[in-house]
């Protein structure tokens, strides 16, 4: 069976309309069970006592009045987990020169951040792990911390890992064309500074892991808010001395993640390493302070970036030089020189030029280590890309819209291959362009900006195109080395009442994996979504898969669905065509029924044919397959990443006086592919915005010269909230991907990738009268006003 996804009226199209979450009643209702939900016999609570220093050897640790406070029972330092877990060092062959020292789950002699943990009590209650970690005493002598991502590599400065010769953990240098001879030949070169903020992710739920170890099965089972649940198996196998079949990952209820909660901790480890030596249940659940402290941050980048175009406003050349910092590890297993190589990698994505440079260096610090972040580098390379072509327009006296016109890939050009040498199967810039322009009234808007200027109001108008990179195959991490899967597998079993059950490596966050797979899956079968039950997050019951990251759940683990459900239909078909004497091609299945493909008649519910195949086998003929389980996997091949696009306008108004943004409206067009539930894309779109809206104006974690976190608190960090956002309008194009019969890309990550270029491009936009223009994010009162030259420094 094909699907005719180009007909509305096919029967059972529920890819591509909007169904209802299946999991909204349980969540409105309270019902979602989280990991702090669950309380095993015998359990026992882990506290971490942290490092209050960036740097510092650990001179020694006394534990013995906290030993002595009732509940506490036993206090862990890293050398006493280190004869239990091997430690990890977080690099990838492919990154040519990656490096990390090996990392325990608590650090032995040195800590090298503050919030590092460097000893464990264990108590009986969570208040009483709290007040023995209180009471262990730690000697500490402070080192030198290095926290310049600037001068990380100049020769004063200390190096935190002395066995790595230097501070530099990786550096990349790209080149295609001859950058240096447009630069000379250009008609007008533009150089600007760009930084970005370290933030991180705030998810609502913070980080959560309870690890039950079962010595008389050799059975560990943990129940962990991860992404990735079979990746985090094989880590507690790898570094435990487990076998993989005897490590259970069960992930319920997440909320959210952001890609915070797809790394391996050092605290998480430890607590599965503490379970494992008491024989006990261990809850570790992160509270606030310790996750602004030791979550992942992102986004720690410093740029400077020119770009050279001709007279017509051709793009000759892009020239990027990043600088990033990510802390004193690099961040296992998916390394923290990722986000520094998307930079290099999505620069100028949108565009058709020649000649391209860009190299980024990627320095350690004594802060919180740094990793995979929503859109990993995106935001970045968007701002930096999206920045400097609208610096150039406006050199040039053109229409910010027009110079992208004339320099985006044409919607027939496909495949291309980018200047960076990423492979385009096919992407709609213009069609995107054209629907964003009606969608908006771009024409209609800038009559209202010159009307508001002559009021003396300050409003701008920020346009950003974008990439955005979906669906990865091995050559993200599995030719590096790492263990984590690229591929995905859904299991679709038919149950004697007819009801449907799907089975997928692919998890919930919160962004509606599960209402995606239901629809995928009733249709590919034949029933109603709401005859489908999906589950998903449990190593034991699901079919291996790489989860929730990288905008790859409905592009990967969709098709994987899609196959198993038209296998299970297969199956159904041949056992009802020989139950009903029939050809199986002249039968399908209708909402739950099998019918006459011709006519639509009814002949069997599937019910029945359950109760048969179940129950009543021995009516059936003795060689018939009678198998109404199916397992699919899928993995992309024919190109390294499902390249998606979009674009993106931001419409807002600069307050003179005080520099404060007020967001007008926000647009964003995408081309995800096939959009199988309208609104849960636009859901993921307009999340995506306000996350990088966030980063643009909002987010921030400020550090001290000695490396102090400044701002561990949701009273001294800004994110943004419900009443400061804009209305927004979502649309979309759709360019299938033709690797898979369901033709989807990932659609997470576009909101952020293009908000933070949209919002600075509209504040230099109102800005320009002045003279004045911003580039560093985010984009705050202060940082206005110092731009309009309204206060110093």
């Amino acid at each position: 069976m094909t699907i005719q996804f180009g007909n509305p009226d096919r029967p059972n199209s529920y890819i591509g309309k909007t169904v209802p979450r299946p999991n909204a009643a349980k969540l409105v209702q309270g019902r979602g069970q989280y990991v702090d939900d669950i309380t095993l016999p015998r359990m026992v609570h882990v506290a971490f006592v942290r490092s209050p220093f960036a740097h510092a050897q650990i001179t020694g640790i006394d534990a013995a009045e906290a030993l002595a406070t009732k509940g506490v029972l036993r206090v862990f330092t890293g050398a006493d987990l280190a004869e239990v877990c091997t430690p990890w060092v977080a690099v990838l062959a492919h990154l040519k020169g990656l490096k990390s020292p090996p990392e325990h789950p608590i650090a032995i002699d040195r800590a090298v951040w503050v919030g590092e943990p460097v000893a464990a009590v264990v108590a009986t209650s969570r208040a009483a792990a709290e007040e023995g970690a209180a009471l262990v005493e730690v000697d500490y002598d402070p080192l030198p911390a290095v926290t310049d991502t600037m001068t990380a590599l100049d020769a004063d400065t200390p190096v935190i890992h002395p066995d790595l010769g230097d501070n530099l953990a990786f550096r990349r240098l790209h080149e295609e064309g001859d950058v240096d001879a447009a630069k000379a030949a250009a008609h007008k070169v533009v150089t600007a500074r760009f930084r970005t903020a370290r933030h991180t992710g705030v998810t609502l739920e913070p980080r959560s892991i309870l690890v039950d170890w079962n010595p008389a099965e050799g059975q560990m089972t943990a129940y962990h808010a991860t992404q990735a649940p079979h990746m985090m198996q094989s880590v507690l196998a790898k570094h435990l001395d487990i076998p993989e079949s005897r490590v259970r990952v069960i992930c319920g209820d997440v909320g959210g993640s952001y890609g915070i909660k797809v790394h391996v901790y050092p605290d998480e480890v430890a607590t599965a390493a503490i379970a494992k030596v008491m024989g006990r249940p261990v809850k570790f659940i992160a509270d606030r302070l310790e996750s602004f402290t030791t979550d992942i941050h992102a986004r720690d980048h410093e740029i400077e970036a020119s770009i050279a175009v001709d007279a017509d406003g051709k793009i000759l050349a892009i020239d990027v030089n990043d600088w990033t910092g990510i802390g004193p590890y690099s961040v296992y297993p998916r390394t923290s020189a990722i986000e520094g190589n998307q930079v290099v990698n999505l620069c100028g994505g949108p565009y058709d030029f020649a000649n391209y440079r860009a190299r980024t260096s990627v320095v350690f610090q004594n802060k919180t280590p740094t990793c995979q972040y929503r859109a990993v580098g995106h935001p970045i390379a968007v701002a930096i890309t999206e920045g400097l072509v609208d610096m150039a327009a406006a050199e040039l006296g053109m229409d910010p819209v027009e110079i992208r016109r004339r320099n985006m890939y044409a919607d027939d050009a496909y495949p291309v291959t980018s200047p960076a040498k990423m492979k385009f199967e096919g992407l709609s810039h213009h069609a995107s362009m054209d629907k964003l322009m009606a969608m908006m009234d771009y024409d209609a808007l800038r009559a209202d900006q010159a009307e508001a200027r002559k009021a003396g109001k300050l409003r701008g108008l920020g346009i950003a195109s974008f990439i955005e990179l979906t669906n990865p195959s091995p050559f993200m991490y599995g030719i590096g080395g790492a263990r984590i899967s690229a591929q995905d597998g859904c299991t679709v079993r038919m149950d004697p009442d007819g009801s449907v059950v799907a089975l997928s490596g692919v998890t919930e966050q919160g962004q509606g994996t599960e209402a995606m797979l239901s629809q995928v899956v009733a249709e590919g079968v034949g029933v109603p979504p709401s005859q489908v039950r999906v589950i998903t997050g449990d190593t034991q019951v699901t079919p291996y898969g790489g989860g929730t990251w990288a905008s790859r759940g409905a592009g990967i683990g969709g098709e994987a669905a899609l196959q198993a459900a038209k296998a299970l239909r297969d199956s159904i078909l041949q056992v009802a065509a020989a139950m009903l004497q029939a050809a199986p091609d002249t039968l399908d299945i209708r909402d739950g029924q099998v019918v006459d493909a011709a006519t639509g008649a009814e002949r069997m519910p599937l019910a029945e044919l359950g109760r048969i195949v179940y129950f009543r086998g021995d009516t059936l003929p003795k060689d018939l397959p009678r198998e109404l389980v199916q397992t699919r996997h899928f993995i992309t091949m024919d190109y390294p990443f499902a390249f998606t696009n979009g674009v993106q306008a931001s419409y807002l108004e600069v307050d003179p006086e005080t520099g404060v943004v007020t967001l007008l409206k926000h647009w964003c067009v995408e081309d995800c592919g096939r959009v199988i539930n309208p609104q849960l894309v636009d859901e993921q779109i307009r999340g995506g915005i306000v996350q990088g809206l966030g980063g643009a104006l909002y987010e921030e974690i400020h550090y001290d010269a000695d490396g102090q976190l400044l701002n561990g608190s949701m009273a001294d960090y800004l994110v943004p909230m419900a009443a400061e956002m804009p209305d927004m309008q979502i649309a979309h194009v759709e360019t299938p991907t033709g690797e898979s019969e369901l033709g989807a890309k990932g659609a997470g990550e576009a909101g952020t990738a293009g908000a933070p270029a949209a919002v600075m491009n509209a504040i230099n936009d109102a800005l320009r009268p002045l003279g004045a223009q911003v580039t560093e994010m985010p984009f705050t009162p202060e940082r206005i006003l110092r731009a309009m030259g309204k206060i110093e420094g």
